[in-house]
């Protein structure tokens, strides 16, 4: 074999290493990020709606709760605390590759097992609905909720009425499409009374990142919640 053509060998083999090694670097800073850091999530239901559509790629911020406190209005990810989501009908489960792809990382996680909503109300707050304007009150503080879709002809934020005191380490949760979402509502006769344990949130939902044309951060609307922490215990 005569020099160039050992010297081509030589650097085909070093480019192959080379690759091999930024993939197998790139598959384990992955997996770091998902385990510690940032997960993927797709969205399966119309119950966030317009704040998220179905087929939706949500990225999620695994420091929340456990680093960084959940706060009123953030959008979260939590496992179901048992018997929140309908059977899927179908296979739906995922082929070996998207399956490798999602246990590192590299793409949204889509087995039906986590619920998205958004945070009303935290430990020790009393949530109602509704008022005579029709909204959901925190701590008696009336709510003005930009996010939320109500049918045409309704005038109430919520289809029933309710009066709960969130406990200590728990969360009650609601999704924006407010006639279409079965959330903490709709699961108080279950054996959590409808309030989510902040043990079982996955994170909270940062960016909205698939499909690109709808690329945005997701941000907490404070404003909505002006005055509803300085009323607690009123």
């Amino acid at each position: 074999m005569s020099k160039t053509a050992r010297g081509r060998r030589s650097g085909f083999l070093t480019f192959i290493r080379d690759l091999i090694v930024i993939v197998v670097v790139a598959f384990l800073v992955s997996f770091l990020l998902k385990t510690f850091l940032v997960r993927s999530f797709y969205i399966p239901s119309q119950s966030m709606e317009n704040t998220f559509q179905i087929d939706d790629r949500i990225l999620v911020n695994q420091l929340v709760p456990n680093v960084q406190d959940v706060k009123r209005g953030d959008i979260v990810v939590f496992s179901d605390p048992g018997g929140w989501l309908y059977p899927r009908s179908g296979d739906s489960n995922p082929s070996g590759v998207e399956s490798v792809l999602q246990a590192v990382g590299l793409a949204a996680d889509t087995s039906h097992n986590y619920v998205v909503k958004r945070v009303i109300g935290i430990g020790g707050d009393r949530v109602t609905c509704c008022d005579t304007g029709g909204r959901v009150a925190v701590n008696g503080v009336p709510l003005d909720e930009p996010y939320i879709v109500i049918p045409e002809g309704e005038k109430k934020a919520s289809a029933i009425d309710f009066d709960v005191v969130v406990p200590e380490g728990s969360l009650w949760v609601m999704g924006d499409n407010r006639y279409a979402s079965k959330d903490s509502r709709y699961n108080q006769d279950g054996p959590g009374k409808g309030f989510v344990p902040e043990t079982e949130v996955v994170g909270r939902a940062f960016l909205l990142n698939w499909p690109l044309n709808r690329l945005s951060w997701l941000s907490n609307p404070e404003n909505t919640f002006v005055g509803v922490e300085e009323a607690r215990g009123n």
